[in-house]
């Protein structure tokens, strides 16, 4: 089957959770700079999750455009990786509303863990469809960057009951080592065109 409903429904997904994250900012009562210091725990949060989506959105567009076709498998674990996503708005509101105290930053941990892990998974189920040898499969390779965040976000949810402002500083690494665009699959659509 096409991958085009799968695209525009996912798109809209990831249009709606960064609607929904931005609209949990609420201007402060005040008209002076001065007034937006208890925002900023908030706004932190919410730059940070910004990027998380936004690279989800990315890598995804990425992944699609190497694929030609997708199946049942690959709808429920695109899906999958939706629902992990969906919940960064509310462990971002969480985090940020209580001031990165340690069960909210755990939680924010463990969040981007299940959507790191959701991400292979669709990865597999594309990759079984089109082969071990398809543009996918040999743009993404042993994907060490995906392995490597798996690990830090592991270290991140137990350090912070210890301090949470380390495992916050770990998710932050994670979203800097992706936010380096990952041009793998680019330049193999390129050569292929």
């Amino acid at each position: 089957m096409g991958k085009g409903r799968l695209e525009a429904f996912s798109d809209g997904v990831f249009a709606i959770l960064i609607t929904i994250m931005v609209l949990e900012l609420h201007p402060p009562e005040g008209s002076s700079f001065a007034d937006l210091k208890p925002l900023i725990p908030k706004l932190i949060s919410y730059v940070l999750s910004f990027t998380y989506v936004a690279i989800y959105w990315n890598n995804h567009h990425h992944t699609f455009q190497a694929v030609k076709h997708v199946n049942g498998k690959v709808l429920w674990c695109n899906t999958l990786l939706l629902f992990c996503i969906s919940l960064i708005p509310f462990v971002t509101a969480w985090m940020g509303e209580n001031h990165f105290s340690a069960s909210p930053v755990a939680l924010y941990g463990i969040v981007l863990l299940m959507a790191a892990l959701s991400y292979p998974l669709l990865l597999k189920s594309l990759i079984q469809l089109h082969g071990k040898d398809s543009l996918l499969a040999t743009s993404i390779g042993k994907d060490f960057k995906g392995k490597i965040s798996i690990v830090i976000y592991i270290l991140g949810i137990l350090i912070s009951f210890f301090n949470s402002w380390i495992s916050f500083a770990l998710y932050c690494v994670v979203a800097i080592i992706w936010f380096i665009p990952d041009r793998r699959i680019e330049k193999r659509i390129d050569k292929a065109l």
